[in-house]
């Protein structure tokens, strides 16, 4: 099985670009934004726009055809949307894959069920060795167009495409070890040497392949030129031609080219849909445009794929006949032999020569054709050594011959070792000091599974670098006053020999430091690669279904361990602000304009991810902790209500003023009720279904508990309010009494008849009317 890419990245007016290409990104699979995009180009971000509608409808009508199968049916509405809980894609994914695959189902399903949704599916397509870059359960939790495109992209590429072209057993040639989805992982222009997968010169073999059964089975047939998925679809004939190649009975080719672009394209698509049962993905509008969506058109057409009647091979005399468009697989063979003599014999022509007597420079004159013959025919026959098989593994013949030239390379270099070690005096020394600086420049610096191994690797790598040039400038001087003398100590030195040196000497010198410039750079790079990836690894472990208090407050630690005692978010700002000096130096030290625009956009990678990644993991504290104190309010309630339940039960045999005096603090009880049921609630949302099943029954024993006396006892729920009332009318009553004693009194009271005392009297009276007034109100 190989490995899959997709990077999903943005252009610098924030518009999609899905790069799902095996080399570098030039391929016409990319959106317009990836190939240039300067500000305030409204025509090209507008092309984005409209390739992003047209793809959004595609990928969904695509989605709704494989989810009309599943049980129960499903439908997609708005992509973007309908996929942020994970649900309707774990389903997608079970229906491609006919595998059971975990899913949080429900009304109320939080954020975190959708990140852990969503992180099954990723996680399900890594274990089918789909590797997805910068692909996060975040941004499709949050629904980010470029992102879900990408991802929707290489499940169609994957499960449809690659896995249609490749049952065709006259296509299989076209197939090698990487992907039509691969690409490099980080986007890296003039990188270091790195081992990597032979690259095909044919970026994306699904579309090469699918193009060419195009070609090969329909458009040749009746002179139609088909030579992208793009412009050339627009008038409707090609896919005309796909439908005759597959019901000839259904098209009829002449009238087809005196239509319009429109009819033609409308009359396919319906003739498909009907005729064939090939779901309406397309409409004529989304194709008759300047520059066609390749992924939606690439989409469409591998449907027919299914429909095409065994096109590897039509039946002649009895006898099968390749398609001529292939070139056969014999072939291949019998050049791949043919080249294995040849290497062989080389082999054994250096031997003999390099063991023959002779003088120092008619040896290496000996060498010199020997490496030249090595280079031209390697050039001319690499592509011989593409694998051929989908897993990436080479056939018996051309691991034979990749073999035989490993030997050959091995005897030629051994043999210009042993050349420059027999130079005379120093210059041998520099000799052998020149090729490991030169193995030392060029050294493959193979890509370990962990990001921190790499940069481990990158790092002993330097340093061993910079142990080779540490006599560089000793080495420099002797040799520029050997090669002025071209001689040493008055030996002669071959002058060809000594002029190869001193280009080697040259590009030793002028590419040491730019190397290590680079080396530190790439190491800081996979310390921050490791880094995000521990901080995602971690963050898995903490966005999951819970388990009871005691395991949560366990996961708290762990989290305020990781955070706060190893100062994770400060190790970041440390080794960023590191990388991003190491990136000045490197870009200032590459004049190559796409080096400097891939660290660039490296850079903003990084940055735009762990942005998303510290807001997922500040986040996990205020919900672990949330979790934790439900939890406690949970169970204090519980079991405060329990107790509480079974001397209610019993009290319900007492007498009225007994049960009165009981339940004069219901409300009280009612409100506990109420805690009990909402922290209850959401710590089943958020546990595991061992935890969610026994709070389920818990919950259900209690509340048919306290349903069963709350109908007996509802009325108690307003005593203390009552009481409250009649207390308060009968202090009304009292105070009125009063006052009406006190006003009787001095209304019956004999008066001194005077000015003074009438005025007394009427002020106290007033003075009683307002006292009152004040109690009763």
């Amino acid at each position: 099985m190989k490995a899959h890419f997709v990077l999903a990245v943005s252009c610098c007016c924030h518009h999609a670009i899905v790069i799902l290409i095996s080399g570098p990104c030039n391929d016409n699979l990319a959106t317009p934004c990836a190939l240039k995009c300067p500000r305030g180009t409204t025509d090209v971000c507008l092309l984005s726009d409209e390739q992003e509608a047209v793809q959004k409808r595609t990928f969904t009508k695509w989605i709704n055809s494989h989810l009309a199968k599943h049980k129960p049916p499903l439908e997609v509405n708005d992509l973007f949307e309908d996929i942020k809980d994970g649900v309707k894609l774990l389903a997608l994914l079970e229906v491609l894959s006919g595998q059971r695959l975990p899913c949080e189902q429900g009304r109320q399903l939080k954020r975190i069920h959708w990140v852990s949704n969503i992180g099954a599916a990723l996680k399900f397509l890594e274990g089918r060795k789909i590797k997805l870059v910068n692909i996060h359960a975040t941004d499709i939790a949050d629904g980010r167009p470029s992102i879900v495109l990408g991802l929707i992209w290489t499940v169609i590429l994957y499960f449809q495409i690659e896995e249609l072209t490749s049952n065709l057993p006259a296509l299989q040639a076209l197939s090698n070890s990487n992907s039509s989805v691969e690409s490099i992982a980080n986007s890296e222009t003039g990188s270091p040497p790195m081992k990597r997968k032979v690259v095909n010169k044919f970026q994306g073999n699904a579309k090469k392949a699918l193009l060419r059964w195009v070609q090969c089975t329909a458009a040749k047939q009746y002179g139609i030129e088909v030579k992208d998925f793009g412009p050339s679809w627009r008038d409707g004939v090609a896919f005309q031609s796909v439908v005759h190649a597959i019901r000839p009975d259904l098209v009829d080719m002449e009238a087809v080219r005196r239509r319009s672009n429109r009819e033609n394209l409308e009359e396919a698509f319906a003739l498909a849909e009907n005729e064939l049962g090939i779901p309406r993905l397309l409409d004529p509008e989304d194709v008759d445009v300047d520059k066609p969506d390749e992924k939606s058109i690439m989409t469409y057409v591998a449907q027919f794929l299914k429909h095409y009647p065994n096109p590897h091979h039509a039946e002649t005399d009895g006898q099968q006949d390749e398609v001529p468009c292939f070139k056969p697989v014999r072939e291949e063979r019998k050049m791949l032999r043919e080249l294995k003599v040849f290497l062989d014999q080389l082999e054994r022509d250096v031997l003999r020569a390099q063991g023959a007597e002779g003088n120092l420079t008619d040896k290496y004159q000996g060498f010199k054709s020997f490496r030249v013959q090595y280079e031209m025919k390697k050039k001319q026959t690499d592509p011989l050594l593409q694998p051929l098989h989908k897993d990436g593994k080479l056939s018996v013949d051309q691991a034979l011959v990749k073999q035989a030239w490993d030997r050959v390379c091995a005897r030629l270099l051994d043999w210009h070792i042993h050349l420059d070690k027999s130079l005379p005096g120093p210059l041998g020394v520099i000799g052998a000091w020149l090729h490991r600086a030169e193995m030392a420049l060029r050294e493959d610096v193979p890509i370990q599974h962990a990001h921190e191994e790499t940069a481990n690797v990158l790092h002993r790598k330097l340093e061993q670098h910079k142990e080779v040039l540490q006599n560089l400038e000793s080495h420099r001087q002797t040799f520029q006053q050997i090669h002025r003398d071209r001689s040493v100590n008055g030996v002669p030195v071959p002058p060809e020999q000594l002029q190869d040196m001193a280009e080697r000497f040259n590009f030793v010198s002028t590419s040491s430091h730019a190397h290590l410039i680079k080396l530190e750079f790439w190491e800081m790079k996979y310390r921050l690669m490791a880094f995000l990836l521990l901080a995602e690894s971690k963050l898995k472990t903490w966005i999951i279904k819970y388990g009871r208090r005691d395991s949560v407050e366990l996961l708290l630690q762990s989290y305020l361990t990781f955070t706060e005692g190893h100062r994770f978010f400060e190790q970041y700002e440390i080794i960023f602000t590191a990388l991003k000096q190491a990136a000045e130096v490197y870009v200032k030290s590459d004049s190559s304009i796409d080096e400097a625009e891939g660290v660039s956009k490296f850079l903003s990678d990084a940055t735009a991810q762990w942005k998303n990644l510290a807001l997922e993991v500040r986040s996990v504290r205020s919900m672990l902790e949330e979790v934790i104190s439900n939890w406690e309010k949970y169970s204090s309630t519980v079991a405060a209500l329990q107790a509480w339940l079974e001397d209610a039960e019993q009290m319900l045999n007492q007498s009225e003023s007994a049960k009165r005096d009981f339940f004069r603090n219901f409300s009280h009880w009612i409100r506990q009720h109420m805690d009990m049921n909402d922290a209850g609630n959401f710590l089943i949302e958020t546990c595991d279904e061992t935890v969610s099943r026994d709070l389920k029954q818990q919950l259900l024993l209690l509340n048919g508990r306290w349903r069963e006396l709350f109908i007996n006892v509802k009325h108690y729920a307003r005593a203390d309010e009552v009481d409250k009332l009649r207390q308060d009318y009968q202090d009304g009553i009292n105070t009125l009494k009063m006052f009406m004693d006190a006003t009787n009194e001095k209304m019956t009271a004999p008066v001194q008849v005077s000015f003074l005392n009438i005025r007394a009297f009427v002020q106290d009276v007033e003075v009683n009317r307002f006292i009152f007034l004040i109690k009763v109100f």
